[in-house]
């Protein structure tokens, strides 16, 4: 399985951001989808997950009411839209792939698979 994940940039505090996470190699309708983050000089967090179904979206406290996380299982994709975004956000962004199977939740340990990352960078 490979992820590639795009659609990082520059972007000012409240703006929006779409990132794409695009999927192969593999059977995309057997995995949990989620990304996680990572800011400079600090631990990888968890941000959003999708089921395999796309109909149970689950958000870290600080990405609700800002951020979406869905899925699209004809083309392989899961997406992040990223609204009223804020130097806080600013991280490298990582999408992951879980075994529906196996309940992956929060915890990056939970995944079996990650993209690359793309960097997100919020300006004040």
């Amino acid at each position: 399985v490979q992820l590639q994940a795009s659609g990082g940039g520059l972007v000012q505090t409240g703006g929006s951001l779409r990132l794409s996470c695009a999927f192969s190699g593999g059977t995309f309708s057997d995995y949990d989808m989620a990304w996680f983050r990572q800011a400079p000089g600090k631990e990888r967090e968890y941000v959003a997950r999708v089921n395999v179904y796309g109909n149970n979206q689950y958000y870290a406290r600080f990405a609700e009411g800002r951020f979406t996380i869905s899925r699209d299982n004809a083309k392989n994709t899961v997406y992040l839209q990223m609204g009223n975004v804020t130097p806080e956000d600013t991280a490298v962004y990582y999408c992951a792939a879980g075994l529906h199977w196996s309940s992956p939740t929060a915890s990056a340990r939970g995944y079996q698979y990650w993209g690359q990352g793309t960097q997100v960078t919020v300006s004040s």
